[in-house]
């Protein structure tokens, strides 16, 4: 449901529009809450809550929805206002981007609202677990939310509340616009209105300063939308509400460096503090940000009709459709209680209320979806495949091994957790490129309610880790240059892997032949749709983590030679870089990842060549700019001439044990650390602040309605 915005003057400025929805009603049905039977609760608050329903009676029978029960007497005034001002307001629009309202109808002491359930959740809750997202994914949203911004202002309606809580992603990820209880109708052309509303960190310099505002507020928000999506941070952000304020009216934006120059130029022209030299202020309104260059690549024609997929696929089945919602919420049993009776004010304000939309006898009933991964088979795994000991762990998947029961032939099977992960790009990816000699075959895919099941090759020579005792420099060159073939396959379709550490680097055959090497688990993987491959999700494991994913000023392709590199200096001398001891803190090992600070000196290396050095020199370059690209490395001196290198085991100056005790240590300390750990959302950066504003706008509310 989001924080409380504020809304101080609200009640006195604004006025009512009444829609007469006497025409609309003739071809509908008149609803009520037994035509609906309650299946969870979504939301709660002090003035009601939200379940999941689905219709029992009717022309819909069997659609699920959201209803909206608000009660009559616990509604202060101003709520009371934006409730109405919500029902009025969608039940005059049909947008692509927009909830839709289907019903609406009140019992003497509640309202009922019924709208569209989106199954993705709210695009905060996406964002908390990213914490940044790609240009390419910014500039989807953001050119759904300028359509849907473009039909608001063109009704004369601003919308006031722009904010990642109140964006909702469809099941196919598509967003909506929804809670329009601080909307104002009636403003066209010039025309202002005066309301102190919102939420303060997304509000218009010209909303705080109460000197009237008009639909290009909107387009501030928009701009600071745009900010927080690709930084992960508020542009204007101070220790209270006062100082926030003061920032939006006088602080100078800082812009990140990593942004391209077209994305720099548009939230430059939409924060401009003067409202009429904001983009969109003019005549021209929102054609003027769809004519902008970091536009150019959308088709406008083809957005509004959905042609274009989304950057994102909620995870969902129709067994579990409420995997984006707080648990706390879900779990509850769903009860619509009794509700105290309302005032004779209330029953004269809520006059009208009732509303059936149009689209429920015209649209058809919604294909139920079988399967959140094309053509996964949605039979019993177990009908199929026996399964056997734990093999692998992840953290949120187990891979076991597992045999066809008609022909006993060994898979390994990784069972991911559909409530914590969405594994449809690992499964894409796989089904593209593991033809591969050197990428894990996929083979087979099911999926239940809770679960993805991915068959792949059992690789019986286990992990590289455990030949670090015993490789040679030969083989080391022999090993680096089959993945970088790999590797370079991968980044020419536009793939990078992101986790390519020793664990995720295994042999097919038990004798650990090179040809049999096989890079698996490719749930961190991506690929990338910017021309420029950069990737903004920080996701990563222990020190094979390149420092520009640790600063989060994006990272691309590159990543994965970083952690090819790690790997080469772990097979030619037995440690890591970037760990030094059993003593070593997490914070330590990042501090020198983020340096890039590394040596080679010491015993193990006094028998390591210089071109192996000068490879492993090349590729922990800190700047990815100039560091080696997977074409470079199967050019290199050290692979090229592979043939000519010793033969003697390079790190038999150190006991195996002490060489994965090393790592591995390493591994759980910094698996451990809040640096590397994504938390439950409400414990992120971003849930704890919207917790601060909600507190800090429910006393501020709190002390005005008591003035």
């Amino acid at each position: 449901m989001g924080p409380m915005a504020v809304d101080t003057h609200f009640i006195k400025s604004e006025g009512l529009a009444e829609i007469d929805i006497g025409e609309v009603r003739k071809g509908g049905e008149k609803a009520d809450a037994r035509q609906f039977e309650l299946l969870k609760v979504l939301g709660q608050g002090s003035f009601g809550k939200v379940f999941l329903v689905r219709k029992i009676r009717g022309l819909d029978t069997g659609q699920v929805y959201a209803m909206k029960v608000l009660k009559k007497a616990t509604l202060k005034v101003r709520d009371r206002i934006r409730t109405k001002v919500e029902r009025n307001i969608l039940a005059h629009i049909s947008h692509p981007f927009i909830v839709k309202l289907h019903y609406a109808f009140q019992t003497e002491g509640k309202l009922y609202l019924i709208l569209d359930f989106l199954r993705g959740g709210d695009l905060f809750t996406r964002l908390s677990k990213e914490i940044m997202f790609t240009e390419e994914d910014v500039k989807f949203y953001l050119a759904e939310l300028v359509l849907a911004l473009e039909h608001l202002h063109s009704l004369g309606i601003v919308y006031r509340d722009l904010k990642p809580e109140n964006i909702l992603l469809d099941a196919d990820g598509h967003l909506k616009v929804t809670d329009f209880g601080l909307s104002k109708e009636s403003v066209d052309g010039d025309q202002k209105t005066y309301s102190f509303c919102g939420t303060i960190e997304y509000m218009a310099p010209e909303v705080i300063t109460r000197r009237g505002h008009s639909t290009a507020a909107d387009f501030w928000s928009l701009g600071v939308l745009m900010y927080e999506m690709l930084t992960g941070r508020l542009p204007f952000t101070g220790v209270d509400r006062k100082d926030t304020m003061q920032q939006i009216l006088k602080a100078k934006l800082t812009m990140p460096h990593f942004l391209s120059p077209d994305a720099q130029s548009l939230l430059r022209s939409l924060f401009k503090r003067n409202a009429v030299n904001r983009l969109g202020a003019g005549p021209d309104a929102a054609a003027e940000l769809k004519q902008h260059t970091f536009f150019s690549s959308i088709d406008w024609a083809k957005l509004y009709k959905k042609e274009i997929n989304p950057p994102f696929k909620p995870a969902v089945t129709t067994n579990d459709i409420t995997l984006y919602f707080d648990p706390e919420f879900t779990k509850k049993t769903p009860r619509d209680s009794p509700a105290l009776p309302p005032s004779a004010a209330a029953h004269e304000l809520f006059r009208g209320f009732s509303f059936v939309s149009p689209m429920v006898i015209d649209e058809m009933k919604e294909g139920v979806r079988k399967s959140t991964i094309r053509n996964a088979k949605t039979t019993p795994f177990s009908d199929d495949y026996d399964i056997h000991e734990e093999i692998g762990l992840g953290a949120y998947s187990v891979v076991k091994r597992c045999t066809l029961k008609n022909t006993k032939k060994e898979f390994a099977v990784k069972i991911v957790r559909k409530a914590e992960h969405d594994c449809a790009e690992e499964v894409d990816i796989l089904l593209r490129y593991g033809a591969h000699p050197h990428i894990v075959k996929l083979f087979d895919v099911f999926e239940d309610e809770t679960s993805v099941y991915l068959v792949q090759e059992y690789c019986r020579g286990g992990e590289i880790m455990n030949r670090l005792s015993r490789v040679t420099e030969r083989e080391a060159a022999q090993i680096m240059s089959a993945l970088a073939n790999a590797v370079q396959y991968l980044h020419s379709n536009q793939v990078a892997h992101r986790d390519l550490k020793p664990a995720n680097i295994m042999f097919a055959s038990p004798g650990g032949e090179i040809d049999s090497l096989r890079i698996v688990d490719f749930g961190f993987a991506k690929q990338s749709r910017a021309e420029n491959g950069m990737l903004m999700t920080p996701c990563y494991t222990a020190q094979f983590v390149a420092p520009e994913v640790l600063k989060k000023q994006g990272y691309d392709r590159s990543c994965d030679i970083w952690s090819l590199g790690v790997l080469l200096y772990a097979m030619l001398s037995g440690t890591t870089p970037f760990s030094t001891g059993p003593t070593d803190t997490p914070q330590q090992i990042l501090n020198r990842v983020g340096q890039g600070k590394f040596s080679m000196e010491g015993a193990q290396w006094d028998c390591v060549s210089e071109g192996a050095k000068d490879l492993v020199r090349r590729m922990l370059t800190l700047d990815p700019g100039r560091r080696f690209r997977a074409h470079q490395i199967a050019t290199h001196p050290f692979i090229t001439q592979r043939h000519s290198l010793p033969v003697a085991p390079t790190t038999n100056l150190l006991d195996m044990n002490v060489i994965k005790t090393q790592i591995e240590q390493t591994y759980r300390a910094l698996g451990s650390t809040p640096q590397v750990s994504l938390c439950d959302v409400n414990a992120s950066a971003l849930a704890q602040r919207r917790k601060r504003i909600f507190k800090a706008n429910e006393n501020f509310n709190n002390n005005n309605s008591s003035q």
